[in-house]
């Protein structure tokens, strides 16, 4: 005899929920993936101008494993050649004691939550003739705005490379003695929740073979600087606790060869655009940066120079990422050996140092 229909309706709806619940339990949960450790590269014109090792650093680290990073800063990648999250907060001629009496840093840290700091800092204040004392006074209060933004952060603190110009003659004694007394300072900050490590980048860098001016890392030296950083930051990497993702999505490192080029005021000549901008300025003195762009369409560029009078009798003091000479109002820039290439579109920057009293005018830029 044939089953009535409703018993069969009912069956087969009994048959597909015991079904439906014996999936859902053996089912196997896939885990989320913990969130990106959050990398802040933190100094000045040696992090940031262009600051290739950071290239290097970004891509060895891609290559050994550690995928699930993200280098974070405000300000934008350089031009090096090749592909990376270029994000830092390399701030050509800034002092680790202005950044830090200035609170500068806060804001840098609200806008990017960092896990990891690697710090290569205070060539400027040894420049400057600061105390050893005075700048770790600084970077005492820096490490606890860092802590002020994530309790468990974990610090990494360079002795800064060797300095060996004639424009600063003493400086080279002066980076011995301020690096002699970070190993001091950080066992007496350092905490089990937030660890600092004192990386070493200055044994074994010659300034003579590893910079372009006694100061800058050339290609040789953005390779030791990143070599000596790789090491102590996988470890930091690996002690960060896993944070969980965050609900909706989350964007994804930048990873950009070269920035945007973003300043007021572009002169526009044959085959490049100068741009110039004062970032910074006190009494006395200013930094400026001036943004170089091949603004051709298929030319590539194997070198370029700029030229510009400055009105008010400004002097440069220090350049970086660039060879200059002045004569008088009269300042003639050119590229150093890694930043002469440009692809059509493409951008380099290169920033100094100056002297002004009074007025401090915007020079007109000629650039080929």
């Amino acid at each position: 005899m044939a089953r009535p229909a409703p018993l069969a309706a009912l069956a087969a709806t009994v048959a597909a929920l015991i079904a439906a619940l014996v999936y859902v339990v053996v089912s196997p949960t896939l885990p989320a993936q913990a969130a990106a450790v959050r990398i802040m590269p933190l100094g000045d014109s040696i992090t940031g101008s262009p600051g290739c090792w950071r290239a290097l650093l970004w891509n060895r680290l891609q290559n050994s494993g550690q995928t699930n990073i993200d280098f974070v800063g405000t300000l934008p990648p350089q031009g090096c050649g090749v592909a990376y999250d270029g994000d830092n907060e390399g701030h050509g001629g800034f002092l680790a004691t202005n950044i830090a009496n200035q609170n500068q840093l806060v804001g840098w840290l609200s806008g990017t939550r960092p896990d990891v700091v690697i710090m290569h800092l205070g060539t400027n204040d040894v420049w400057s003739n600061i105390a050893p004392a005075t700048i770790l006074a600084a970077f005492s209060r820096l490490v606890d705005q860092m802590r002020a933004s994530n309790p468990a952060m974990r610090i990494l603190v360079a002795k800064i490379i060797p300095m060996g110009t004639s424009q600063c003659t003493p400086c080279g004694q002066r980076v011995v003695d301020f690096n002699n007394a970070i190993p001091s300072w950080a066992a007496g900050k350092t905490t089990t929740q937030s660890p600092i490590t004192v990386v070493d980048q200055w044994t074994g860098f010659n300034t003579t073979t590893d910079t372009t001016d006694g100061v800058h890392p050339n290609a040789a030296g953005d390779q030791k600087i990143s070599d000596r950083w790789f090491s102590p930051l996988v470890s930091a990497i690996g002690g960060v606790p896993p944070t969980p993702p965050t609900a909706g999505p989350t964007s994804s490192p930048t990873v950009s060869p070269s920035p945007s080029p973003s300043t007021p005021n572009p002169i526009p000549p044959l085959r490049c655009r100068a741009v110039y901008q004062v970032v910074n300025q006190w009494q006395g003195g200013f930094q400026a940066e001036v943004t170089v762009t091949n603004i051709t369409t298929a030319t590539q560029m194997t070198s370029w120079s700029l030229s510009f009078n400055f009105a008010n009798g400004q002097t440069i003091t220090q350049i970086w990422s660039a060879s200059y000479t002045q004569t008088g109002a009269t300042v003639i820039a050119r590229n150093v050996n890694y930043n002469g290439s440009l692809a059509p579109g493409a951008s380099t920057k290169f920033g100094f140092l100056a002297n002004w009293n009074g007025t401090n005018s915007v020079p007109t830029l000629s650039c080929a």
